[in-house]
């Protein structure tokens, strides 16, 4: 397995079906909350007159190229902040939230849990076929209302009068050093929860325990008490304080879409848009296990990729993706390769050469899996730690053959009499 790589819509948009194949393959994509909502709000916009595509041309074509095998969405921030400030523990580096988890035992006593296909992932395979629900486009339209709304130089200018402004703040790195100053300090727990309330949109029913919780706490500073809440507030006001000193245009509300992505830095180890906001702030809050990729860079080794492979006859093809490539092929020096090899040293090397299934082992696997997941529910098992598991199954839509890859072997989706598993 690669690098975790949280993307935006702007670098999945740049690749072709074909190279979206080998991004989903090489990478463990991390599906954004963003991401689906902004591809959702494209189903909002007018037919431009003359245009060759329709709006629900330009979603299906994104779904498209959608991860499917590897990615999985993530559980919304707001949802991560509140159990943060509730006392649970934020999901580490490197791992990512998700919701749904089913606890089970199978037959032969064996705890884990199971993730039903998200409604997210529903949706993506619903737009690839053309399909769109009306409480799919009324949210849209709401999205885009509600961006349409903000109102960012308002913003800006109530931050001015704070003091901040472009003469005393001159850069994004001056601007984050700021954000990051109030929220590691410990005076006036107050005004930063008041700030998170209002900028997560916690329930009013939350406020009390919440603020009880940190009280008996002491009032540690709130980067210490609850991180994850802390970073997302550190997001929030490094954008108010860009906005004020002129580093960021107040003239795009899309600018507030765009810096959210931010909010899902702490679970990956690189973050790769073709956006110039995303280059100019996302170094600012990533630390030194984690990079930045621009976009079109990695288009261009994946294009490479992608053409080297194509040369590959199409009975070969047939033994999917992860027999054909199992590690990035061709120039080590490029920078699929080289993510490899800083983030995901082990799925780099291969000390030993893999034993090959027979036909009939590899149905046996993928029966066994499909046991696991209609194990009967096990609600002991939901107190385990997630050492205690002997097993993690998530559900996905996958098609067997996308565009000119096969993802999973021809022979095993011909027993499973389907174009998906």
């Amino acid at each position: 397995m690669g690098p975790l790589a949280l993307f935006d819509k702007s670098f999945l948009q740049s690749l072709t079906v074909d190279e979206s194949v080998w991004f989903d393959h090489f990478f463990l994509p991390v599906i954004c909350p963003l991401f689906f909502v902004e591809t959702l709000a494209d189903l909002s916009k007018r037919d431009r007159p003359g245009a060759s595509r329709t709006p629900e041309d330009l979603v299906r074509i994104i779904a498209d190229k959608t991860p499917v095998m590897s990615g999985a969405p993530c559980v919304h921030h707001s949802q991560i902040c509140i159990a943060n400030l509730m006392g649970h523990e934020a999901p580490h580096f490197g791992q990512v939230p998700l919701a749904g988890g089913r606890p089970v035992r199978n037959a032969a006593g064996k705890a884990g849990v199971v993730f039903k296909n998200s409604p997210e992932a529903e949706a993506f395979s619903r737009w690839q076929r053309g399909q769109f629900q009306d409480i799919e486009r009324e949210s849209a339209s709401s999205w885009r209302a509600m961006l349409s709304d903000l109102n960012l130089p308002e913003v800006a200018s109530r931050m001015r009068t704070l003091g901040i402004t472009p003469q005393s703040c001159k850069t994004i790195e001056q601007a984050y050093g700021i954000a990051a100053s109030l929220v590691n300090a410990r005076f006036e727990p107050e005004q930063q929860l008041a700030l998170l309330f209002s900028f997560v949109h916690i329930p009013q029913q939350l406020w009390g325990p919440i603020i009880q919780r940190w009280s008996d706490a002491g009032f540690p500073s709130l980067a210490e008490y609850a991180n994850y809440a802390a970073h997302v507030l550190k997001v929030e006001i490094f954008f108010q304080i860009a906005l004020a000193a002129n580093l960021i245009s107040s003239d795009r509300a899309s600018n507030r879409a765009d810096i959210a992505y931010l909010f899902y830095l702490p679970f990956c180890h690189i973050f790769v848009s073709g956006d110039k906001l995303h280059r100019r702030c996302a170094p600012v809050f990533l630390n030194k296990r984690q990079d930045f990729v621009w976009g079109p860079d990695l288009k261009t080794d994946i294009t490479r990729i992608n053409q080297e492979l194509s040369s590959v006859p199409e009975e070969e093809r047939q033994i999917g993706l992860h027999k054909l490539a199992p590690r990035p092929p061709g120039d080590q020096n490029g920078i699929v390769a080289s993510l490899w090899r800083k983030h995901a040293p082990n799925a780099e090397s291969n000390p030993e050469a893999p034993i090959p299934l027979s036909l009939e082992a590899e149905q046996k696997l993928v029966e066994q899996l499909k046991a696991f997941t209609t194990a009967p529910t096990a609600p002991d098992v939901a107190q385990l730690t997630s050492d205690d598991l002997e097993s993690v199954a998530i559900e996905r839509l996958v098609p067997a053959k996308k565009d000119g890859w096969w993802i999973i072997p021809k022979d095993v989706a011909d027993l499973e009499r389907g174009d998906e598993v």
